[in-house]
């Protein structure tokens, strides 16, 4: 019974720093599409501005893949702590 409690710890730890993770990315990808802008007015002078928002694009389309994989990762943490937790439960000694 020790071993499963120990297991669900480590399991419920993984979780916390894996949607720990997960929230610090998601917050970035916010704050860069704060800066991108939806149209852009560009005169020839203006492309230095242009690349900048190209950039500021692709690191938006970068961060979806991790968020994606982080998000599988913590839902399925999740689900394997409260799958212990309620196994834990049902196995439980009862004292009558």
């Amino acid at each position: 019974m020790e071993t499963i409690h120990t297991t669900m710890m480590v399991l419920a730890v993984a979780w916390a720093l894996v949607t720990a993770l997960l929230i610090f990315i998601w917050i970035y990808r916010s704050t860069l599409e704060t800066r991108e802008e939806d149209q852009l007015f560009l005169d020839s002078a203006s492309d230095m501005i242009a690349k900048e928002q190209r950039e500021i694009v692709a690191r938006i389309e970068r961060l979806s893949r991790p968020i994606t994989t982080l998000l599988v990762i913590s839902v399925t943490l999740l689900v394997a702590v409260a799958g212990l937790w309620i196994w834990q439960g049902l196995n439980a000694p009862t004292f009558s």
